[in-house]
């Protein structure tokens, strides 16, 4: 039963994330700045976390460990939010959302790097197609230059949040109750958002309630409830499987990409996409075939 509801709780993350341009890109566009657009995101989730936790009596006090481990995941998250955020200035959403995708392959090297989990040909083979992958997917892009310093960019993330999500299972946080984990990391993050915004373009007046709106659910879908249901994962299958089960992510994004905001997805892009997500599959059959013996 664990193992059911870690599943369905890793593919409701994966969704939930990949809606981060749905409601992000629209505020892009109407000139709110990007330190703005995610101390809302954060502040706003941590705020509806905090709510939840108060509301079902759940027990907010942390020790001096407990929060600088808090601050070391608020500032990973913080890290992969920003980069994505940024990356869509340079490349297509589906795009850096897809070359995100690869943060598994990464979870898999930190665990078989720092702790001890074996490695084999077959990561080898994994790796080897995400890069070919990468490389389809920038292939033909008119400005050459914008899409390298867009990849560059989401390269960051998949190294960021690959570390958080090892860093969320293997720390003494992981005991913790979900939604006190959720809303420390989340606080955390806020108040890194809070110091960029107030030192770089201050806190911005959303310009209307509509893009009130997108902030709303920008903080609500790819945040509470993807942090949330990513934790849950965690907690019930791992991180390695988690990371892997992560593949509506990408697919999320390249349907938003594609038919709500009219960015192109050609033969190339597919094969990258392709060649991304086998090399993923790959890395859950190899989990799955370790884990049995």
């Amino acid at each position: 039963m664990n193992n059911v509801k870690g599943l369905l709780f890793a593919i409701v993350s994966s969704a939930t994330f990949g809606l981060v341009p749905l409601f992000s890109i629209p505020l892009l566009k109407a000139g709110v700045g990007t330190p703005t657009i995610l101390f809302y995101r954060m502040g706003i989730a941590a705020l509806l976390m905090g709510l939840i936790a108060r509301g079902t009596h759940r027990r907010l006090k942390i020790g001096f460990k407990d929060m600088m481990i808090f601050l070391a995941l608020g500032g990973l998250y913080a890290a992969t939010s920003l980069w994505l955020l940024m990356s869509y200035e340079f490349i297509p959403s589906g795009m850096a959302t897809t070359i995100h995708f690869l943060y598994p392959l990464v979870v898999t090297l930190v665990m078989i790097l720092f702790f001890r989990e074996k490695c084999s040909l077959w990561l080898i083979v994994a790796a080897v197609l995400s890069v070919a992958g990468v490389a389809l997917l920038s292939w033909g892009e008119e400005d050459s230059s914008a899409t390298f310093r867009g990849i560059s960019m989401v390269l960051v993330t998949v190294v960021t949040y690959a570390c958080y999500i090892v860093g969320v299972n293997k720390t003494r946080v992981v005991r913790m109750d979900s939604v006190v984990l959720t809303f420390y990391v989340l606080l955390s993050a806020a108040t890194m958002f809070l110091v960029y915004a107030a030192t770089t373009t201050g806190i911005e007046r959303l310009p209307s309630f509509r893009l009130a709106g997108d902030a709303l659910l920008l903080a609500l879908l790819p945040t509470v409830v993807s942090n949330l249901a990513l934790v849950l994962a965690v907690k019930n299958i791992g991180s390695t499987m988690t990371a892997i089960l992560g593949s509506m992510e990408p697919l999320t994004a390249i349907l938003v990409g594609v038919f709500y905001f009219g960015e192109t997805f050609g033969t190339l892009s597919a094969a990258g996409l392709c060649l991304i997500v086998t090399a993923v599959i790959i890395v859950i059959l190899h989990s799955k075939s370790r884990t049995a013996k």
